[in-house]
């Protein structure tokens, strides 16, 4: 029993993004560039929110959340990423892929509740602007990020358990370049056909949820826009909703291209694509598309 529990805590393997060619010590190098504009960009954008008293309104209270969830997706996997590869090393304890992988579950949820919330600020702020104080409130600000944040770290505490508590064989590799679910689960003895189909279900929840409340919100924006009459107004509600549907559209595509494939589909290679843009690429990009005015 004591062997066997041993072998249950065992380090695992990372397999990494890049190799040693030179081509991919170019993208290691460039992806690292990508790293600092995204920590850099989060963290100037969190700071400059706090700092500015006319920032101080749920729309920016809501954007720094996203950006601390962002500075924190990308500090969760991108650093451990790094010093594998410099150090040739590509090991990872037990303790530390488990944790990684109810931080990167925990802020992937969080994201996904916390931009459905922001869709529908922008639709009180474009078709209800005279009660946007009052519909939009800063306690209600806050109720909607508190929720984002406990809703996904419960299903994340969950997931991360009941995955770890399963025995692992074989070599304990992970062809990824962190304890992504879908890597770690393929290293499990055993049949887990139930606890997969269970975690399917509740992607698909965690995703419909906020992708029907996104609709809802800019089906709503879009009837509004329609029936405005200056051109001014319409552009400008365009342009508070542009850059949150870019956001959602990479965010929301990567998980389900990510998520709700069949397994017998999925490939490592896919799997780490998908992976970049939502934990690379995604968190960049926020800071330049939601940068406050």
């Amino acid at each position: 029993m004591w062997q066997r529990n041993r072998t249950s805590l065992a380090d695992f393997m990372l397999e990494g993004l890049f190799d040693d060619s030179l081509p991919h010590l170019f993208l290691f190098s460039l992806t690292m560039v990508v790293f600092l504009i995204a920590v850099s960009g989060n963290t100037l954008t969190i700071l400059l929110i706090c700092a500015d008293p006319r920032l101080h309104t749920p729309m920016y209270f809501l954007l720094s959340q996203l950006s601390l969830m962002d500075l924190m997706h990308v500090s969760t996997t991108i650093p451990k990423m790094a010093t594998n590869y410099l150090s040739g090393k590509k090991s990872i304890s037990f303790v530390g892929c488990a944790t990684q992988h109810f931080l990167y579950l925990s802020l992937g949820g969080a994201e996904c509740l916390l931009l459905a919330f922001m869709s529908y600020d922008r639709y009180v702020a474009i078709c209800h602007p005279l009660r946007y104080t009052v519909l939009m409130s800063r306690r209600v600000g806050v109720m909607m990020a508190v929720m984002s944040w406990l809703g996904a770290a419960i299903n994340s505490l969950i997931h991360t358990v009941i995955l770890m508590h399963f025995p692992f064989c074989g070599t304990r590799k992970i062809h990824h370049f962190y304890c992504e679910f879908p890597a770690v689960v393929k290293l499990v003895c055993g049949d887990i056909t139930v606890y997969e189909t269970t975690v399917y279900i509740c992607s698909i929840v965690l995703l419909l949820f906020p992708i029907i409340l996104v609709s809802t919100s800019y089906f709503c924006i879009l009837h509004g826009v329609i029936q405005m009459r200056s051109a001014g107004s319409k552009r400008n509600a365009f342009a508070t909703c542009s850059s949150h549907l870019i956001v959602v559209s990479l965010w929301f595509g990567a998980c389900i291209f990510s998520y709700m494939r069949p397994r017998s589909q999925r490939t490592p290679l896919q799997d780490k694509v998908g992976s970049v843009f939502y934990s690379i690429i995604t968190p960049t990009l926020t800071s330049d598309l939601y940068s406050p005015e």
